[in-house]
């Protein structure tokens, strides 16, 4: 890219990089799991050659990457306590373990914000169920995704539902 197009190329807005950093994190955390890998390294791995890097099919999407960095780190710290919550919201005889391990990552990238308590629940909600449609664009997911973090904001951020 030339200067000239550099200076004409605009930053994403805040939403869209937040939404990017909520992608890449829901990502490693399926990655830390699937490979047994830890989070500085699969963190290290994403800010060296997955967040606004340029590969041989073009240039990958910038992301708030301090915010990828919180929720991955706070899905790690807040694991135990995330899980819990999830099984809450989860139908009796049907843990955590036993889901699909994007849904898993999902729901442990959104308890970290939801643990984090730095974006209204709504919002975290929203995001992650989108970011389940786009996963799983056939399937109910998503809606299974919005019941159950509607049950783990309750859990969570109890002070945002008085």
């Amino acid at each position: 890219m030339s200067d000239n197009e550099q200076e004409g190329a605009k930053r994403p807005d805040r939403r869209t990089l937040s939404s990017a950093a909520r992608l890449y994190a829901v990502q490693a955390l399926f990655q830390m799991e699937a490979m047994g890998q830890a989070s500085d390294r699969v963190t290290n791995e994403f800010r060296n050659y997955r967040i606004d890097f340029e590969d041989r099919d073009g240039p990958t999407a910038q992301a708030d990457e301090e915010l990828f960095e919180r929720i991955v780190d706070h899905a790690v710290m807040w694991q135990s306590r995330i899980d819990q919550a999830t099984d809450k919201g989860l139908v009796e005889k049907w843990p955590i373990d036993r889901l699909d391990p994007v849904l898993r990552a999902v729901f442990r990238a959104a308890g970290a914000e939801l643990v984090l308590n730095r974006a209204p629940f709504r919002v975290i909600i929203t995001e992650y169920v989108r970011l389940t449609q786009a996963f799983f664009a056939e399937g109910k997911e998503s809606k299974f995704v919005n019941a159950v973090l509607d049950h783990m904001a309750r859990t969570l951020q109890p002070d945002s539902f008085n």
